[in-house]
């Protein structure tokens, strides 16, 4: 049963030709950044392919996205690097494995649900701030660099974008692929010499092997890499289902955003077993993958699978690659990933909202930091949500003299920051009989909102009315039993300030 849960052939077997060549394209781009994430974490660049290769294998099994490319990122790398230089890799490889289980426990509680409280402005920003880093990533193989380095990625992007318009043969190849192929040919042909593949670090002739971190197995090494895993299974998790929404939007299809937590955990246990680093989803490599003809699951396998081929087996051949044709790729992936949309629409979109989409892109594009940027994002969003919603609150007053009885009917949603504004609705210097508060249409949504009618019910009993609270309904009625404290004189001094 479990088997045929994670082998459906319709996620797997679909569309065979787009994901061999795609995933054999990712594979190729996988190759220079897993090497340089493997150099920021300050490891042997064999740790980021092992990695890369693992967490590709297994997320192709276990997660809840086809398609999407899982490996060694730029974001979980810059999380390491003080414990690298402090402990050392084993460390690492355990911390990696603790990341795993942290983000299993994640998947079992379904925390990929919170993904529905990222509003849409924040993942534009997310998009746009990641297309950003992706371009910033290519400037050191462009600077102090010889002309041809310009004229090879410009050729390029040249037979990127133009390929595609070729009769019959433009839509059988992706271009990406064709360019890393031109490229290579032209430069080994005229003996160009720039920089390549090989000269980025030494590739591993080995295959990775099971192995049990070396460290001592008690509770002080849990508190040394307990921090460091927390932090990793948050940024991962938070990448990869920004990613996993991002595809779906690419492609027009849903992902399983819990199973993709069980599934990342799952992943990074292997890859800590298997002497690799922490990873989690590559939104540029994922891109790569679609705008390659890849959507299964397949695609996601073969790249993993390549991977390994090509810098086991491969090396010498995967070396001579020119960096110049992985550049002009990953540009692609920059300029494709942007939201260009977004610049056009701020003129139309409320401040608020663009305000919020800016402040997520250049939070991340500072700091680095994707869950950090994330964060204000949604910080922001909240706060601008919460002032909008306060100003639909109102209050309709009417008084009958016969029974000298003044009626306030409240009209909105109570909650921390609309609860001043409840409480001056009310007119305490009035002298009335009788005050009958009618909630029919609202809404109490926290412990602000019944202070606030604590206070107001006390006020006006202390003026002498006597106070009648109907209309509410069961959430409202619910949160006032429990935490009001107006009908329980014991706490009434507690809440007006007494002790």
């Amino acid at each position: 049963m479990l088997l045929q849960k994670y082998l459906r052939k319709d996620e797997w077997f679909s569309n065979i030709k787009g994901d061999t060549l795609a995933g054999l394209v990712v594979a190729l781009a996988l190759i220079p950044e897993a090497i340089a994430f493997s150099i920021i974490a300050g490891v042997d660049p064999k740790v980021g392919l092992y990695a890369s290769f693992c967490i590709a294998v297994v997320i192709s099994f276990v997660g809840g996205r086809p398609g999407m490319i899982s490996a060694a990122t730029g974001a979980m790398a810059l999380l390491m690097v003080t414990l690298v230089k402090e402990y050392g890799l084993e460390y690492l490889l355990a911390a990696t494995v603790l990341t795993g289980i942290l983000q299993m426990i994640a998947g079992y509680f379904k925390l990929g649900r919170l993904m529905s409280f990222v509003p849409r402005a924040v993942v534009v920003g997310f998009v746009n701030a990641l297309a950003i880093l992706i371009f910033m990533a290519q400037l050191p193989e462009l600077t102090n660099v010889t002309w041809h380095v310009y004229a090879l990625t410009a050729a390029g992007l040249g037979i990127i974008y133009l390929f595609p318009y070729i009769p019959k043969i433009g839509t059988l190849l992706p271009s990406p692929l064709v360019t890393i192929v031109a490229i290579t040919v032209v430069v080994v042909l005229f003996g160009i010499d720039i920089r390549t593949v090989g000269d980025m670090g030494e590739l591993p002739d080995t295959l990775p092997m099971f192995l049990i971190p070396q460290i001592p197995f008690n509770f002080e090494t849990l508190m040394i890499i307990l921090p460091y895993s927390v932090s990793l299974a948050i940024v991962g998790l938070l990448e990869s289902l920004m990613t996993a929404t991002i595809i779906d939007d690419l492609t027009d299809t849903k992902s399983d955003k819990n199973q993709e937590c069980s599934g990342q955990g799952m992943a990074n246990i292997a890859s800590g077993f298997m002497g690799g680093m922490a990873g989690c989803a590559m939104i540029g490599q994922s891109v790569i993958n679609v705008k390659s003809g890849g959507r299964a699951r397949l695609s996601t396998f073969l790249a993993g699978v390549f991977l390994l081929i090509m810098v086991v087996f491969l090396s010498d051949l995967i070396s001579i690659i020119p960096m110049a044709a992985l550049v002009a790729v990953m540009i692609m992936v920059s300029i494709g990933t942007f939201d260009w949309g977004s610049v056009k629409r701020l003129k139309t979109l409320p401040l608020s909202t663009n305000i919020v989409m800016l402040s997520t892109v250049i939070v991340v594009v500072w700091t680095h930091n994707l869950a950090l940027g994330v964060f204000v994002g949604v910080l922001l969003a909240s706060l601008f949500f919460a002032n909008k919603i306060s100003h639909f609150m109102y209050s309709q007053t009417s008084y009958d003299e016969q029974t000298d009885t003044k009626e306030y009917k409240i009209v909105g949603q109570v909650f921390f920051n609309s609860a001043d504004r409840f409480v001056e609705f009310f007119d305490f210097k009035e002298v009335v009989e009788n005050v009958t508060i009618d909630l029919t249409r609202a809404n109490f949504w926290d412990i602000s909102a019944v202070y606030a009618l604590d206070k107001v019910v006390i006020k006006l009993r202390r003026e002498g009315a006597n106070v009648n609270i109907i209309g509410q309904n069961s959430a409202t009625s619910t949160i006032i039993d429990r935490f009001g404290v107006h009908d329980k004189p014991e706490d009434i001094e507690k809440v007006m300030g007494g002790h």
